[in-house]
């Protein structure tokens, strides 16, 4: 390390020569200081990259000294020495935002230590992340050619996830681009396992993940009880990436008791998956049940406006009307809020179910809105956009009302999202649907290398709009193109987020239970 600048602040800095002389050996250059009004002084004439400050001196106490220190550099690092071990000073140290605490004696390699960790963190982390996802890496690429069953790609998707996390702290853009053609490598297969054995989920159930309309059913329930009341929040369109930065946030009032992954049905978007998890039935079901509350594609009006409705027949279904419970959907800030002010009169319900729209919207803005797109212009981006509304919306402040009146907490979501870079031409009538990941009508034409085609949907439990249509479902990071206007579309759709088709992004997702702190 060169030209490091140290400043060092202690009463009786003359016995710590032989610490000086050792650091000076190594190029660090250390600045003696005696009192805190000193130390205080001189940051003004000279800048320093660290700050070891006795906590016991005369005249300005070191906490005293940290405070001005702090006052005129509010980044610089500043590690305590002290020959106390009193929890206070600890505490109090700690709420001013130190760098590091030593106890008195220390020796050379303990300030060292220190100062690598605070001063060179970032190479070291660098170096180390790399070389052990290199590691990793070759791990992967065999498991990639082996993988063959649900659970390894839930095991080996949530490896991605963490690389990835881990890859967006440091600044090695090759590494990164490493994973990324190992994620797109990934979905291939993936792709090619769901194409194989989705139909096969529904003729044996028994060997299939827990999937969309069983997720109530199975997950929810065995938490419910008339003694202590539940809140089960569906974000809607979370990635389990998004789940990864929001946990620790999450993790301040509830401590993570289960996570689960479970795969959400095709196609996975709101009206089909979200609507499954509400009235724990496949699509076609819903339609023959409940034909009232259900809407096909070409349907006009809203295809999720009966959510509530259908939590009921469930729970009815389910011989739980013993349960006291509610339902809400919240779309905007004002109707967040308004459920925030409102929800300590929740506790007496055994079971509060909050849908929130948010995350879902920030994509749809993403195709729409020139700044949303410079916000969320990759994954990094987007986890970080959705981790910064989070910290600032009223479901935080309702998750902390739960945590302090006693709620266990569930949290999960409908599908995720995928960002699409490649277009893949399809031709349909003018009732064919208009999402981009997946289509149903009539006389589709497409590219078969793209797509999982179901010729006959009731077979994995969707319905027919016609006695002829099919649907057809894009793999990887396709979108469905027309060939009219083809150049304005794809230019206009690339890089946005959409959902629908097959993906570990989409079809992999978090449900997640939670104990109050």
């Amino acid at each position: 390390m060169n030209n490091i600048n140290i400043l060092w602040v202690d009463d009786e800095i003359d016995l710590l020569k032989p610490h000086i002389l050792f650091l000076e050996k190594k190029n660090y250059k250390v600045t003696k200081c005696q009192s805190g009004t000193e130390a205080i002084d001189i940051i003004d004439t000279k800048m320093f990259d660290i700050v070891f400050l006795d906590e016991n001196m005369p005249g300005l106490t070191g906490i005293e000294t940290l405070s001005g220190l702090k006052e005129k550099h509010p980044n610089l690092p500043i590690v305590m020495i002290t020959k106390s071990e009193e929890e206070y000073i600890m505490e109090e140290a700690i709420g001013s935002k130190i760098a590091d605490y030593l106890i008195k004696p220390v020796n050379p390699s303990q300030i060292l230590l220190s100062l690598k960790k605070n001063l060179d963190h970032t190479r070291l982390i660098t170096e180390k992340t790399t070389s052990n996802y290199q590691q990793e890496f070759r791990k992967i690429a065999m498991d990639l050619a082996m993988v063959n069953s649900y659970e390894e790609w839930v095991s080996l998707y949530q490896k991605l996830i963490y690389w990835e996390i881990e890859l967006e702290a440091i600044d090695d853009p090759a590494m990164f681009e490493i994973l990324e053609s190992q994620k797109n490598e990934a979905n291939l297969h993936f792709s090619k396992f769901i194409d194989k054995n989705y139909p096969e989920w529904f003729k044996t159930p028994e060997d299939a993940p827990t999937l969309s309309h069983n997720l109530f059913k199975t997950k929810v329930v065995p938490h419910l009880t008339n003694t202590q009341p539940s809140l089960l929040i569906v974000i809607d369109n979370l990635r389990y990436d998004q789940w990864r930065v929001l946990e620790p946030i999450v993790n301040n009032y509830y401590k993570t008791a289960q996570e689960e992954a479970y795969f959400s049905i095709l196609p996975s978007t709101t009206q089909y998956a979200r609507n499954a998890i509400f009235s724990g039935l496949m699509p076609n079901q819903m339609e023959d049940k409940y034909p009232n509350y259900w809407k096909n594609d070409i349907d006009q009006g809203g295809k999720n406006l009966y959510e509530g409705e259908f939590l009921d027949t469930q729970i009815k279904r389910l011989g739980l009307n013993h349960l006291k419970h509610e339902y809400f959907k919240i779309t905007n800030l004002k109707s967040g809020k308004k459920l925030a002010e409102n929800f300590k009169s929740k506790k007496e319900n055994d079971l509060t179910v909050i849908v929130y729209n948010f995350v879902d919207m920030l994509s749809h803005s993403k195709t729409e809105m020139e700044v949303i797109k410079e916000l969320a212009s990759n994954d990094k981006a987007y986890r970080s956009l959705t981790s910064s509304w989070f910290k600032n919306s009223p479901l935080l402040d309702i998750i902390s009302q739960a945590q302090q009146l006693g709620f266990k907490l569930m949290i999960t979501t409908d599908h995720g999202t995928i960002n699409v870079k490649n277009p893949s031409k399809v031709i349909g009538d003018k009732d064919t649907s208009l999402n981009l990941r997946y289509k149903t009508g009539r006389s589709l034409t497409y590219d078969n290398k793209d797509v999982l085609v179901s010729k006959t949907p009731k077979q994995i439990g969707l319905p027919s709009i016609t006695m002829s249509s099919s649907f057809i479902f894009a793999k990887n990071d396709l979108f469905f193109a027309y060939p009219n206007n083809y150049n304005h579309y794809v230019s206009y759709y690339r890089n946005t987020y959409q959902h629908g088709g097959i993906s570990l992004e989409e079809m992999i997702i978090p449900f997640i239970f939670l104990t109050p702190k």
